[in-house]
């Protein structure tokens, strides 16, 4: 895909973040994200990551009640997968958000694929779109691998979905595809992600430090902490 102008660290704006609907960590790092942004008065360059996660946490598949029904974990991911999500709602408490844990590893390259198609509508259409795929997603109540959800998603967000469909199923896919092999291959492997002057910074502890050196780097640099968002700070 020659003629595909991709660049994982380049961008017009000052700040790249890298999100997937299915990270919990992604999605409680949002809205301390948009209120730096606002306090410091940057635009944001919000970009999808589909995370490919049983290859290094495994798969498994629940049912209505929340029993295992299929498995392809060790004990030792299974550790893993439950420490994050109960680290991810300690976050989430803070800012009121519902987080539950998902039935089974969701493919979200469509939702992602939304979230360019929303992007390209203005930054309005794409804020509301996100918020309108991340929290009903986390309360199991939104099916992100439906190309007729999404669409309806971005309606409902203020964006014209009009050819959506068929870019999502047809030539995107791959489009996006290569997209998402250009951000693994330049090392960009986990979200939320943050570019910044051309360094990767992952995970919303490094907030502050972003914070930091968008102002002018005055004073010491913080070190790396999680904040209550009341602070001004993440």
């Amino acid at each position: 895909m020659s003629d595909f102008a991709f660049e994982p660290f380049v961008s017009e704006r000052p700040l790249i973040v890298y999100v997937d609907f299915k990270s919990p960590y992604a999605y409680v790092a949002v809205r301390p994200t948009r209120e730096l942004a606002a306090q410091l008065g940057i635009a944001v360059d919000w970009r999808p990551l589909t995370l490919d996660i049983p290859s290094y946490l495994g798969s498994a598949r629940l049912d209505d009640k929340g029993e295992v029904v299929e498995s392809r974990r060790s004990a030792g991911q299974w550790n893993a997968v439950r420490y994050a999500y109960r680290d991810a709602r300690r976050y989430a408490a803070l800012n009121g958000l519902e987080v539950r844990g998902t039935t089974k590893i969701w493919d979200t390259a469509l939702a992602g694929m939304g979230l360019l198609w929303a992007k390209a509508q203005g930054d309005t259409v794409l804020a509301r779109y996100v918020d309108a795929i991340y929290a009903p997603f986390w309360r199991r109540a939104l099916d992100v691998e439906d190309v007729a959800v999404v669409e309806r998603v971005l309606a409902d967000a203020g964006a014209d979905p009009r050819g959506f469909r068929e870019h999502a199923l047809g030539d995107g896919r791959a489009r996006y595809d290569e997209m998402q092999r250009r951000i693994f291959d330049a090392g960009i492997f986990g979200v939320p992600g943050y570019v910044l002057e051309g360094e990767y910074y992952f995970g919303r502890e490094h907030l502050p430090r972003i914070r930091w050196i968008l102002s002018g780097r005055v004073g010491r640099a913080p070190d790396v902490a999680y904040c209550r968002v009341a602070t001004g700070l993440p």
